[in-house]
């Protein structure tokens, strides 16, 4: 038998905690549902261990009441396979039992119970702990949260939205390590807006940071692959990296970038001295390397290559894409 007393599968922000009671005794199991309900809580049951990590599965729980003693598998078995699960660790579990010996008492936390109650139950002792482990859950769920975001915003350029340098180094040196292990291609695209300096100068600042939030959205747009990454590399300076991807592969994705960026259609400031530029749109020049990583070496030869390849796409009048061979 596994029943929910007034609750959802999917519940909202605002709805109270939901107490799952794992609980094989009926008698018990319907105390401590009025006990939990009289505080304010939903309550879902579940009559053994084996249904009731089911429904913990299912209904994600702010806290379970486990009773360590139930037919089909006991509240320690049901318990320990709670932690295995991905919520685990952030769920409390709260053993309650007629068992209060010190190697029964040990084992429930070994299994990852995070407090024990013994029967016959002392109620303003069970609603105290249970207030106090659904507000740790609900603490530790906040600084999770926070911790994450902190991780999200470390690796991100503020101005374009894509991964910052940091991040860039991060994932290209994963990659490049994956990569010699399986023996696959990786490529790498160095990407430099044509005269930005110009632009800036003849536009300012601001309209300089516009420009460079649109050139991010042209070749986020060309780059969808989930492993894929696109990173702003300094400046007015982009790189994307490309695994499991040969050269033929990546200079397609550096020029469809090309082809993206001028058809923003942004137009081009003027170099000092007023002299034209010789391209009225704002353009880009891209340097394109690809290698199959070995065991023993580094990225490092990889961007080499790529800027290397970039240098050669400005020296030859910009606005295209050089592999570099």
């Amino acid at each position: 038998m596994s029943t929910l007393i007034g609750t959802k599968t999917t519940p909202s922000v605002s709805e109270p905690p939901l107490v799952l009671v794992i609980e094989d005794d009926r008698t018990t199991r319907m105390l401590l549902r009025r006990a939990m309900e009289k505080e304010g809580y939903r309550v879902a049951e579940a009559a053994d261990g084996k249904l009731g990590l089911a429904d913990y599965t299912r209904l994600q729980p702010d806290i379970v009441l486990l009773d360590a003693m139930m037919p089909v598998m006991d509240g320690f078995t049901c318990c320990e396979q709670m932690q295995m699960l991905g919520d685990g660790e952030r769920t409390p579990v709260l053993m309650i039992t007629s068992l209060d010996d010190p190697q029964s008492v040990d084992r429930a936390f070994e299994v990852g119970a995070a407090d024990y109650v013994t029967k016959p139950i002392h109620w303003t002792v069970l609603r105290q702990r249970v207030r106090r482990l659904i507000k740790q859950a609900h603490l530790y769920r906040q600084m999770e949260a926070a911790n994450q975001e902190l991780q999200r915003l470390a690796s991100v350029d503020g101005l374009t939205g894509l991964a910052n340098r940091r991040r860039f180094d991060e994932i290209l040196e994963r990659e490049w390590f994956r990569l010699a292990r399986e023996r696959e291609p990786l490529s790498l695209i160095l990407c430099d807006v044509d005269f930005f300096k110009s632009y800036n100068d003849t536009y300012g600042h601001i309209a300089g940071d516009e420009c460079l939030q649109r050139v991010a959205g042209a070749i986020s747009v060309v780059v969808r692959r989930a492993a894929d990454l696109v990173a702003r590399y300094g400046g007015e300076e982009f790189a994307v990296v490309l695994p499991h991807t040969d050269s033929a592969g990546a200079v397609h994705v550096a020029e469809q970038i090309r082809i993206n960026v001028a058809a923003l259609g942004i137009a081009q400031g003027q170099p000092r001295g007023g002299a034209a530029t010789g391209n009225p749109l704002v353009t880009v020049s891209l340097g394109v390397a690809t290698a199959i990583p070995l065991p023993n070496s580094t990225p490092a030869v990889l961007i080499a290559s790529a800027d290397k390849a970039l240098y050669h796409a400005k020296a030859c009048g910009r606005n295209r894409a050089v592999l570099m061979q």
